[in-house]
């Protein structure tokens, strides 16, 4: 039993690491990146150029630590509202990471250098990137609302807003990058940037749930 309880441990703190990992190591890339900018550009775009190996790595990892957290989810809410459904949105959207990490976003916006402005085209493997993306995105939205049922059957309702409004949030940014995406100025500047603060929010509810699981299946 103790054996089970530190297995499940280790997997949910996969889930408190995977999203100081990704948002530190994006930062890093995008202000060392000739070129990129955080207004003009999404994070996928990093995939490109001559150290783009390093954000598909990136996005192929945390996809995974996220699969391996969800299962640790699973083990330790055992039974009642979102215990099934919730672990398993959430492995759709490690799924997503990890496939949107394989399949190389496409150029543009300028970036990187070289790239035309008004670079629009799709590519197969571009349009395979915003397909899987697009999955995960949508199982962390429905992981959310999953997770917060329990929250709120538990009476927890910081926990229950919290999560409901992560995924309310994230699925208002959603909608307004793949609206915007191929907008410019303050219109383009407005949705990558509230997609990034949706991106960091859903990664912190992530971390602060994994947390939480932890502790409660280490209490006696």
């Amino acid at each position: 039993m103790k054996a089970t309880t530190n297995n499940t441990r280790l997997l949910l703190t996969l889930g408190v690491l995977a999203g100081p990992l990704y948002v530190s190591v994006g930062i890093i890339e995008g202000l060392t990146r000739k070129g990129f900018s955080f207004v003009h550009h999404d994070l996928s775009m990093l995939a490109n150029g001559n150290f783009g190996w390093v954000h598909s790595s990136l996005l192929m990892l945390t996809g995974l630590m996220t699969i391996l957290t969800a299962v640790g989810m699973r083990r330790a809410l055992r039974e009642g509202p979102g215990s099934k459904w919730g672990p398993r949105l959430l492995i759709l959207y490690g799924i997503g990471l990890f496939l949107a990490g394989v399949f190389r976003a496409d150029p543009a916006h300028g970036f990187p250098q070289g790239t035309p402005a008004d670079a629009h085209a799709v590519s197969w493997h571009g349009g395979l990137h915003l397909l899987f993306g697009s999955i995960g995105f949508l199982g962390l939205i429905l992981a959310c609302f999953a997770i917060a049922r329990r929250f709120k059957v538990a009476k927890e309702k910081g926990w229950t807003l919290f999560s409901k409004f992560t995924g309310a949030f994230y699925l208002f940014s959603f909608i307004g990058i793949a609206v915007g995406s191929n907008a410019s100025g303050a219109t383009l500047g407005t949705v990558i940037l509230l997609f990034s603060a949706a991106v960091v929010l859903g990664w912190a509810w992530i971390a602060a749930v994994s947390y939480k699981l932890a502790q409660e299946s280490s209490a006696p």
